[in-house]
């Protein structure tokens, strides 16, 4: 089984080096300085009980990926999609899978669902057409990771600690289908649990619960979750903030049960990690607010349902994206 990695940063990186150290046949695709350091130095993983390990690993360019891959692991930003649409898609074998790993909801939602809303397009993800248009939805294997990994430098990760690891893959039509259970093996090599469900929007809403709270509270002040939860106002935002997501789920047939004081207790000490959005305005990057945030406002004005807190929080993230943007670094 011919594998790509399309999009080597922190996880993309991750998922490619313990391939390789299982064996598999994969390629590891990367632009610019990452480029250069996996090609040279491999993947250098620091785990937080200061465990360390160097592995060499295949990469290319994005010009050299070639095709005839059966399975791409997509590790792009939900707003780096778009732009290389049909070069990923490119790269497939016939019948091969995309199993797309990004935060958020994505662009497919209402593709293929049986609900008044099917076929509806959400412009935060797709306002011109192109993923629709790039992707064909046969190819596409919906998936989401619980794994924190942060780059420090170019070709270098570091592994908080984190218990369960583990990918959860499913198609979006919902079907159980041979190729699950082949890409569930696989994820099983490496030492992750590969979960197949039923529901991949479910399970898309379950993890982003999560996102739609820490990444823009962190980023936003600049404060590890820990220190969130810890003040009481800052509790109280969490609360607020997770029931209007559990609102626009239950709008659009997703039932979650949301354990927000365990989700407040689970952050209990949590004094250092930095979720990707964090990670990313320190480096002057563009935020990822489209799958993660835009996506669940714009359901909620599909569905009537009031999000005056999501609305507030993501007027303040957009600014802080926009500065960014235009001057590099926050």
């Amino acid at each position: 089984m011919r594998c790509l990695i399309y999009g080597a940063g922190a996880i993309g990186s991750y998922l490619g080096a313990l391939l390789t150290e299982a064996g598999k046949d994969v390629t590891l695709l990367a632009r610019g300085a990452q480029f250069e350091a996996l090609s040279r130095d491999g993947v250098h993983i620091t785990w937080a009980d200061g465990k360390q390990r160097t592995v060499r690993v295949k990469t290319c360019r994005p010009a050299d990926a070639g095709s005839g891959y059966d399975v791409v692991f997509v590790t792009l930003k939900s707003m780096q999609l778009a732009a290389v649409a049909r070069d990923i898609s490119a790269t497939l074998a016939k019948g091969g899978a995309l199993v797309m790993i990004q935060n958020g909801l994505p662009w497919w939602y209402f593709d293929g669902l049986d609900s008044p809303l099917r076929g509806t397009r959400l412009a935060s993800l797709d306002a011109d057409g192109r993923l629709a248009a790039g992707f064909d939805p046969a190819s596409i294997v919906g998936a989401v990771i619980y794994k924190p990994v942060m780059v420090t430098a170019p070709g270098r990760l570091f592994i908080p600690a984190f218990k369960a690891e583990r990918i959860v893959i499913g198609e979006i039509d919902n079907r159980i289908t041979p190729r699950l259970h082949d890409i569930a093996a696989l994820i099983g090599s490496i030492g992750m649990s590969g979960e197949i469900t039923s529901d991949i929007r479910a399970a898309k809403w379950a993890k982003l619960m999560s996102n739609l709270v820490w990444n823009p509270l962190v980023t936003l002040t600049q404060s590890p979750s820990g220190y969130i939860a810890a003040l009481p106002a800052g509790a109280d935002l969490v609360r607020t903030l997770m029931r209007e997501g559990e609102a626009v789920a239950r709008a659009v047939g997703v039932t979650i049960s949301a354990d927000i004081e365990g989700e407040l207790a689970r952050v209990k000490g949590n004094f250092t990690q930095q979720p990707s959005m964090m990670q990313d305005v320190r480096a002057g990057r563009a935020l990822e607010l489209d799958s993660i945030l835009d996506a669940v406002i714009e359901i909620a004005e599909l569905t009537q349902v009031p999000v005056p807190a999501l609305r507030i929080i993501a007027a303040c993230v957009t600014l802080l994206d926009q500065r960014v943007r235009e001057d590099g670094v926050a």
